[in-house]
């Protein structure tokens, strides 16, 4: 299997995306990407190349301070390694173009369109841990919203992820409530309640709109209610504050839990 190592002052997106888009056209390569980002000093470049040397890998940067660029190039020629500029011919024809020398500084695209790059990220990041899903990145969750099935968490989840702010969300089964809760701040978790007939409305609508009889319990109105009344025992044990969404819409909902993180 080929590895190959993006080399980036920043973060290494753009990098990624542009190799992502050429590897598209190899489907079979079973290429394995590495990012290596935040490259500031010349000890950090020797350390990149010695590691794509090791794997005997291909480099792609997108280095954008010409000193570690040329550094990176000659080191990478020395131990036998190929390197790709994706960054170098772009600037230097950019600059004859212009008129003007690029400033050099790292991170520049970023910070001047970091607002919505922010609120990219946290869209992709709540949709990756929507449901439960991959509890081993949920300490980089801003919010975790908890509760039970059709409670609303993933409308509401996708509503905060569009202000910026990365969700996982996590449904209560039968009561118990996920090992990874414990390890994480409650200040970021919160407990999602709604009205035991609203619940029902949301669960007999899923029914209706799937065209299936779901689980005798899924829409039976006394296990319902002692669905919530576990769910409700789940939070106090976790000491995670409750937000109570009944009849409430998506903005309001979001802005108390906003407001129960933020306390």
């Amino acid at each position: 299997m080929t590895a190959v190592f993006i080399v980036s002052g920043g973060t290494g997106f753009s990098g990624e995306q542009l190799l992502r888009t050429a590897l598209a056209q190899f489907p079979d390569s079973g290429a394995e990407i590495a990012i290596i980002a935040g490259i500031r000093r010349p000890e950090q470049v020797d350390a990149a190349v010695a590691r794509a040397a090791a794997a005997g890998g291909l480099i792609v940067h997108t280095l954008v301070d010409s000193e570690l660029r040329l550094a990176l190039d000659r080191l990478a020629r020395h131990r036998g390694v190929l390197a790709v500029d994706l960054m170098g011919p772009l600037l230097a024809q950019l600059q004859i173009v212009l008129g003007a020398d690029p400033v050099g500084r790292p991170g520049q695209y970023r910070e001047q369109n970091r607002e919505i790059l922010e609120r990219t990220e946290a869209i992709d990041y709540t949709l990756a841990h929507d449901d439960g899903r991959h509890p081993e990145g949920w300490r980089q969750a801003d919010i975790v919203l908890v509760g039970v099935s059709r409670v609303g968490k993933t409308p509401i989840s996708l509503y905060l992820a569009s202000l910026g702010r990365k969700v996982a969300n996590v449904p209560l089964v039968g009561g118990e409530m996920p090992p990874e809760l414990f390890q994480l701040s409650r200040r970021r978790v919160v407990g999602l309640t709604i009205g035991p007939e609203q619940l029902l409305a949301h669960r007999r609508w899923r029914e209706r709109r799937l065209k299936v009889s779901l689980s005798g319990s899924y829409s039976n109105p006394l296990k319902l209610r002692e669905e919530l009344e576990a769910a409700r025992r789940v939070f106090l044990q976790g000491g995670f504050a409750v937000v109570d969404i009944t009849d409430k819409p998506v903005e309001v909902s979001a802005k108390e839990i906003l407001e129960a993180v933020g306390r």
